[in-house]
């Protein structure tokens, strides 16, 4: 038996544990992104300047650079532009809209549920640029068989998005507004969407990204205008710095759409933000 004496010992070197309960805070640094991009440019341009890489085979940043304001001067880029993200554009809202309605169809109805996965894994597969000849001769040649192309490919993915996210609420938080006798369309309002949003906007990341590349797929099938077209009309001619230029214009977009939708997620989703740790 210990006494008092080893007793109040042992107390005095009791020590406070810090509070290790603050959770995976995921977190980057502001401006390590850039550092890094600029420092892989930098050696890029370098092991041109030196002759070290072959110009045809990969073009110096410099001449990239250069080529993008020349085509901005003429006004091509704007003319290619402007026609892919207007299909862009078209093509991703139909598509979100449709896979958001069938997204939450299959999230909270079971006979949807049903049909509508079944339908999907059947679908989801093919891919949708296979599909362009056959809307060409459905929908004739224009603008809108490119539109529908991109539709298609985005509809399936924001379907999946949708009703994973849905499947993923709480089971338990949507059990209790049942047991205080809340609407259905509050529910669905009030728990499910705020629940389900997150991965609604990762699903809009993705669609994004499919929407670029059915794009660009679909104007090197048939289009006179378009990045698509500019970068396949610039592969045939051998002028890989236009071309490089093409892809350039592509991964600036998609940095903007990134950035965009994380401007959403810190809008929208302010409630998951993790608190400060207490001591």
């Amino acid at each position: 038996m210990l006494d008092r004496a080893g007793m109040s010992a042992k107390d005095d070197t009791t020590r406070r544990v810090r509070f290790r309960g603050a959770g995976f805070v995921p977190a980057s640094s502001r401006f390590g992104g850039w550092i890094a991009l600029a420092l892989v440019i930098a050696i890029w341009q370098a092991a041109g300047s030196a002759g070290l890489v072959n110009p045809l085979f990969l073009p110096a940043p410099a001449a990239i650079a250069r080529a993008i304001y020349e085509l901005a001067m003429s006004g091509a880029l704007w003319q290619h532009l402007s026609a892919s993200l207007l299909r862009i554009g078209v093509g991703w809202l139909l598509g979100t809209a449709a896979g958001v309605v069938v997204g939450f169809a299959i999230g909270l109805s079971r006979l949807a549920r049903s049909v509508g996965i079944t339908f999907i894994s059947a679908l989801f597969p093919i891919p949708k640029i296979a599909l362009l000849p056959l809307l060409i001769l459905w929908l004739g040649i224009g603008e809108e068989p490119k539109i529908a192309t991109i539709a298609l490919g985005v509809f399936f993915s924001t379907a999946i998005s949708v009703y994973s996210g849905v499947d993923a609420v709480p089971r338990n938080l949507i059990r209790m507004a049942q047991s205080f006798n809340v609407p259905f369309a509050t529910i669905v309002r009030k728990v499910i969407w705020p629940g389900a949003l997150p991965a609604i906007l990762a699903g809009f990341r993705i669609t994004a990204s499919v929407a670029l590349l059915l794009v660009v797929s679909a104007e090197m099938i048939g289009a006179q205008y378009g990045i698509g077209a500019f970068v396949l009309q610039a592969g045939n001619l051998m002028q890989t710095d236009q071309l490089l230029a093409g892809v350039v214009i592509l991964s600036v977009f998609g940095l903007v759409v990134g950035k965009v939708i994380g401007w959403l997620e810190t809008r929208l989703l302010h409630w998951r933000e993790p608190q400060s740790p207490q001591p």
